[in-house]
């Protein structure tokens, strides 16, 4: 009897010790530590670590109201008529982007987008006039994306100097202050490959041409879809810059060279460009030739005052030329927040007519 009670007085131990430590081994499992954002000063400021991921990206863009005037700013001004319907436009702009980038044993991979709404029919970033040298086109005129609520304005991917997608060519950038046309097309869907070697620079890039932006009268135009190669090379050295950029439209056959030169000079930085084409072409269809000036004069440390002027040969590879002369006026009201002013008079020679455009912007950067 004894060693009956003691088995079972044993084996009752073991249940009662087991089963506590079943029951101890049921634990609530403690909370994960939360992955605050981070940081990432490694391309420059604005950059945060996307949580869980080794990828910064920066988030940015600009809100702008803008008035623009000039003759026809409303109306059927591609009609060469003055139709007296509107010389003025107030439009605002909501541009947002995206810059996400990672470095990898290749370089650093990015990757780009921007999307951007208008009022106002207005469907363009910098509202830059299609035919500069027109006195029936006195405006500053939307993008042919003129309408569409919202739209994707530049999206590439980027690594170890090439680059594709949707993206502004060299074309696209001009000199100080927003008197001048150095560029005809300028927003393409390419494939470029880009060399920076701090003093020198170079580029080609292979762009889709589809007929965009240019009138159904000109070689290069309507729906079809071509190559366009555009080649750049650039210098830098003591305040000096100077960059020559060539494009050729393999569906006009007609080509396009255009050199810019800046300087600081003083208080100020100069700029001189010029122009030349063999014909019309997608880069370039204003005129035989051109050659533009500015200076960008920083008056105080929130105001920038630049006068510029341009002069136009053979203009749509007439016999007549043009001029202009204009003045910018950009000021730092708080920072983020700027204001910009420009007009410019307009005239084309040999009994041609003459009109001032321009327009008032404010616009905050975020």
């Amino acid at each position: 009897m004894n060693i009956k009670s003691l088995l079972i007085g044993s084996a009752a131990a073991l249940a009662a010790v087991s089963g506590a430590q079943a029951a101890d081994a049921i634990v609530a499992a403690e909370p994960e530590p939360m992955e605050y954002v981070r940081v990432c000063d490694a391309f420059g400021t604005g950059f945060f670590y996307i949580p869980g991921t080794e990828t910064c990206l920066k988030i940015g863009g600009f809100v702008r109201f803008q008035t623009s005037f000039g003759r026809d700013e409303i109306g059927d001004f591609f009609q060469g008529k003055d139709n007296d319907r509107s010389d003025w436009d107030a439009h605002t702009l909501v541009d947002i982007n995206f810059d996400a980038r990672t470095d990898t044993e290749l370089g650093t991979l990015r990757s780009f987008i921007n999307i951007e709404a208008a009022s106002g029919g207005k469907g363009a970033t910098t509202l830059l006039p299609v035919d500069p040298t027109d006195p029936t086109l006195g405006v500053y005129s939307a993008s042919s994306r003129a309408g569409q609520s919202f739209y994707i304005d530049e999206a590439f991917i980027e690594l170890g100097g090439f680059k594709v997608g949707r993206f502004y060519s060299w074309w696209d950038s001009g000199i100080n202050g927003e008197n001048d046309s150095l560029g005809n097309v300028t927003n393409f869907d390419s494939i470029a490959y880009t060399y920076d070697g701090g003093t020198w620079r170079a580029g080609i890039s292979l762009d889709e041409l589809d007929g965009q932006g240019i009138d159904t009268t000109v070689a290069g135009s309507g729906s079809h879809h071509d190559i366009g190669v555009a080649a750049t090379v650039g210098f830098s050295l003591g305040g000096v810059n100077l960059d020559i950029l060539g494009g050729y439209d393999n569906w006009a056959e007609e080509g396009a060279i255009r050199a810019i030169l800046s300087a600081d000079l003083g208080p100020g930085t100069f700029q001189l460009a010029g122009i030349w084409a063999s014909d019309p072409n997608t880069y370039w269809a204003a005129s035989e030739w051109t050659v533009a000036a500015s200076y960008a004069f920083k008056a105080t440390e929130k105001l920038t005052i630049t006068p510029g002027a341009q002069y136009f040969n053979n203009v749509e590879f007439g016999n007549d030329d043009a001029w202009r002369v204009g003045l910018t006026v950009g000021y730092e009201v708080v920072n983020g927040l700027n204001l910009l002013a420009t007009a410019d008079y307009n005239k084309v020679n040999h009994g041609g007519e003459d009109f001032t455009r321009g327009f008032l912007r404010l616009q905050r950067d975020f």
